[in-house]
């Protein structure tokens, strides 16, 4: 009991509490609804998938992140050989917004989307190339950037030819919020927004498909077409907007969830739960929790020794902020649907075990935020 309480004494309590509240606020969004086809309870799957990424995260907290991250090349070459035996041996599953994906591997009782795991890879290998580049005073050479680009665009580009533009774009995001916690100058991010505005046009004009050019347009007016591609988040919004203030009760037999209105509702959609049993307060709640957890990534991380701690923690802050950015916008009909689930919230094994890693990391960081040599003279005396 006693190592217990010592290993609690030393992590970010107020971190602790965040996410334990959203581990319980998630499950019992996900407890009234209906079983899947197969008959699994989502509840179960999620409340196992939250013990094993618990497990997951206290084991990192006890390592050093230091100790992690100078194994970069293995978790580098691990997160490569998921990629292409995905690529390889995977299995296709439709999601929402007419998502078709080989992003997913067979294990047995289920299915497994590596690229989740690849995120958690990619904020340690990403880290490491950041912070040795901090090290060199190397960060404001331009064929360095172009280097730290290189690096990036190796899982942004695996997932994109998995289908799975989704996740590509995390990715990218990942990048982005690394890179610029890290201290890259803003020239490098203007020339990137920059070549986005003048190639977004181009693809549009001569690469986009039909079909996809109507996904991306069809959230300005899912209404005009409620039984096509707008289907999805017109039912989404409606569902939203029947909670109105305080919800129609989170086990009301008689509701849209329990009816399963809404596609996809257990997982991209998660948020359209929240709005009809709970109402407003149950959305805000949601958005009070995430924003709680994203502002403490980056109190961390600003409190973080080095590069490679901070880089970690702005790694999981550009994940769960875009996640959440994109699957809300998704949600609200701000933007077109894209497959991204709400982070925590939404069901899943994958994702919700990867992102506790995710959270496992950052803790680490501010665990071992003295440096181990500190440490030892500290016992000493």
């Amino acid at each position: 009991m006693k190592p217990i309480i010592n290993y609690f004494k030393q992590t970010d309590k107020l971190y602790w509490l965040i996410m334990l509240s959203i581990s319980a606020y998630s499950l019992l969004l996900l407890k009234p609804i209906p079983p899947s086809s197969s008959g699994r309870s989502y509840f179960t799957v999620q409340l196992i998938a939250i013990v094993i990424g618990y497990c997951g995260a206290i084991f990192l907290t006890l390592i050093d992140y230091r100790e992690i991250a100078n194994y970069w090349y293995l978790v580098a070459g691990f997160c490569l050989f998921l990629i292409v035996y995905t690529h390889i041996f995977g299995v296709a599953v439709t999601s929402s917004g007419g998502i078709n994906a080989k992003a997913w591997i067979k294990l047995p009782g289920g299915t497994f989307q590596p690229s989740e795991l690849v995120k958690i890879g990619f904020m340690i290998t990403f880290s490491k190339h950041l912070s040795e580049l901090k090290k060199r005073e190397l960060l404001e050479s331009f064929p360095q950037v172009i280097l730290l680009a290189c690096h990036a665009m190796v899982p942004i580009l695996l997932v994109h030819f998995q289908g799975d533009d989704g996740t590509a774009v995390i990715f990218f995001c990942m990048f982005l919020s690394m890179t610029f916690g890290a201290g890259v100058q803003l020239r490098y991010f203007a020339a990137v927004f920059a070549a986005i505005a003048i190639g977004f046009p181009i693809a549009w004009q001569y690469i986009l498909k039909d079909y996809q050019k109507m996904r991306l347009t069809s959230f300005l007016h899912p209404e005009n077409d409620p039984l096509k591609d707008g289907y999805q988040q017109y039912r989404g919004m409606l569902s939203i907007g029947s909670g109105q203030f305080w919800g129609r009760g989170l086990f009301n037999s008689d509701t849209r969830v329990s009816k399963k209105v809404v596609p996809v509702q257990e997982k991209d959609f998660i948020f359209s739960v929240a709005g009809e049993l709970l109402g407003f307060v149950g959305c805000m709640l949601i958005l009070l929790l995430l924003t709680l957890l994203l502002f403490r990534t980056l109190r961390i991380a600003r409190k973080s020794p080095d590069c490679l701690g901070s880089s970690i923690c702005f790694g999981f802050f550009g994940m769960v902020a875009a996640q959440a950015l994109f699957n809300l916008g998704m949600c609200l009909s701000l933007l077109p649907v894209m497959g991204v689930t709400l982070p925590f919230f939404s069901a899943g094994g994958s994702s919700a075990s990867c992102l506790y890693f995710g959270f496992g990391l950052v803790m680490s960081v501010y665990m071992h935020k003295v440096s181990p040599d500190k440490v030892s003279l500290q016992h000493k005396f």
